[in-house]
């Protein structure tokens, strides 16, 4: 297997030059042709006859020699673009058969001032909006094959959403459910997607965010329909740069022998991070045949939490975007996912103070703009020769809650909201065990989360990969994964530009931890619905996935 994945990217290893080599022979043939041409005709009928007249002269018989000279080295040219008509004819698939047609577009999914808002667990009712809220979509063509790409500024993926979203894009496109990748930003200052925490509000906030739930679809839609209006042939180009002063790893060993999550600045009972952080800002850059710039996918690993309070607003992917059309035009689309960050914060432990709020997602969003600006410049052409795709189930087993579990759980969730809320460890836990009671108790206890088997034993989720070619894959990954399972897979993949983008798949299953974090404990795995070894179960199955596609056997 090794053999076979290292010889197959040796042949590949001559692709991804920003402009490729037949470019660059075909502007020197176009623009040398002309001037060849017309010296060929200057010195064969034009200045023999005048140099003859006075061939007397030495000088001018030394002369006519030297136009012998010229006129041979521009038969030789001549006859060296007659031969790179071959040239043409193996660059063909390059600019034809291999390519991709794709089309992007995004609308708007703020929701409604006065419909609920918050991070996993917020009940603040919206008072307003910083900046709009966008579903922006990439859909890809090639041969027989769609797909369609969508990121949202939202929180989470609600598994109805999901599915009434697939369903809806394939009655009226015919693009297979299979073959759509939805994921989410993860943005907090976003709407809040479970219903479950809608009843600690009640009254008009919930029914405004009954409303857009159920309208939700329908705007998501409106950018994938704009943009398989808009399919034309692309180029598509690859690469990435490292970040690493914006991104930390929050969980942290104590002192004590205890990991905490976020310990606070300055905290002197630390000894150091109990993970490492993903440095790759990763970029794709498609534009069409004319080098116009259609849309910029940016994926980097940060937890998008920077924003809080009582207004809508996309983080520091909205700034991003935002920069980028400031420089690229206003009809490119800039795409953010989210990387593997779950456990991946803005937070520097070891700074006194910092900025917060709308100007700390300015500031980062700013940062990592310039990035990819930086970067553009030196991205690689990749040729794209087929488009695959690939929709996985992936089986998670759960731990079981007894009937008293239950009734404690349902007790803590009703008193969240109240005038004495119980402790916020307590909501996680409850909402933890609701999420994953048997499928008779969820006829009765909204659930946002992917199904479970019909035993109850484990939770239905999936993995997905959009692989162009043998160069680029393009990963759904599903929940709030940590920062070692995304390391892991592109560490293990075939492709030599994968990019993993969480909050993915079927829908919402909260934290995605490692293994090691299990007995560490802490907030992440304390929410986490499956049992240890669901994260590498997850991990495992994209590998997988990754090496079929890429053909490795």
């Amino acid at each position: 297997m090794q053999i076979q994945l290292f010889m197959k990217n040796l042949q590949n290893s001559r692709v991804g030059i920003k402009n490729p080599e037949i470019d660059y022979y075909w502007i020197f043939r176009g623009s040398m042709a002309p001037l060849c041409r017309f010296f060929t005709f200057w010195t064969t009928f034009i200045l023999p006859p005048m140099i003859l007249n006075s061939a007397s002269d030495p000088k001018n018989i030394n002369l006519l020699l030297g136009f012998k000279s010229l006129r041979i080295l521009s038969c030789i040219y001549l006859s060296i673009l007659c031969l790179g008509f071959p040239l043409q004819a193996q660059s063909k698939p390059f600019f034809e058969d291999q390519v991709l047609k794709a089309g992007a577009a995004d609308s708007k999914i703020t929701p409604p001032i006065g419909s609920i808002m918050g991070n996993s667990y917020g009940i603040t009712v919206s008072e307003g909006i910083h900046d709009d809220l966008y579903a922006k979509t990439i859909v890809f063509e090639k041969d027989e094959t769609k797909a369609v790409f969508i990121a949202l500024d939202l929180i989470s993926l609600p598994h109805q959403v999901v599915m009434r979203t697939r369903e809806l894009i394939f009655q009226r496109t015919g693009i297979p459910r299979e073959n759509i990748i939805m994921t989410a930003t993860h943005v907090h200052a976003g709407p809040q997607m479970n219903p479950l925490f809608w009843d600690a509000i009640g009254g008009l906030p919930k029914q405004k965010s009954e409303e857009y739930l159920s309208r939700l679809p329908e705007m998501i839609f409106e950018s994938v329909g704009t943009a398989i209006h808009l399919l034309q042939p692309v180029r598509v180009s690859i690469g990435k740069t490292k970040q690493i002063s914006v991104n930390f790893n929050r969980r942290f060993l104590m002192k004590d022998g205890s990991f905490r999550m976020n310990p606070g600045r300055l905290n002197p009972n630390t000894i150091r991070p109990a993970g490492p952080v993903d440095p790759d800002l990763s970029i794709v850059l498609f534009e069409t045949l004319d080098a116009k710039p259609m849309a910029i996918l940016v994926n980097f690993a940060l937890h998008v939490a920077v924003v809080s309070g009582d207004r809508f607003s996309a983080d520091f992917p909205g700034k991003i975007s935002d920069l980028l059309k400031d420089v690229y035009g206003e009809d490119m689309v800039s795409v953010f996912t989210n990387g593997t960050s779950g456990n991946i914060n803005h937070i520097n432990v070891n700074l006194n103070s910092a900025l917060d709020g709308y100007e700390e997602a300015a500031r980062i969003g700013t940062i990592l703009a310039a990035d990819v600006m930086k970067t553009l410049p030196t991205l690689s052409q990749i040729p794209i020769h087929d488009l695959k795709v690939r929709t996985e189930p992936v089986i998670l087993p759960v731990a079981s809650a007894s009937e008293e579990e239950l009734k404690w759980a349902e007790g803590i969730i009703d008193l969240y909201g109240s005038s004495s809320p119980p402790p916020f460890n307590d909501v996680v836990k409850a909402w933890r065990i609701l999420d994953v009671a048997s499928m008779a108790e969820r006829e009765r206890i909204p659930t946002t989360t992917v199904p479970l088997v019909s035993d109850g034993s484990a939770l239905q989720s999936e993995v997905q990969v959009i692989a162009f070619g043998d160069e680029l894959a393009l990963v759904g990954f599903p929940g709030d994964a940590f920062v070692e399972l995304g390391l892991g897979i592109k560490l293990n993949s075939p492709f030599p530009f994968t990019i993993v983008n969480e909050q993915s798949a079927n829908g919402t299953i909260s934290y995605v931890p490692n293994s090691k974090a299990f007995p560490e404990s802490g907030y992440e795995v304390i929410s986490t619905r499956f049992e240890q070894g669901g994260g590498e179960i997850l991990v495992d199955t994209t590998i997988r996935i990754l090496m079929e596609l890429y053909g490795v056997k």
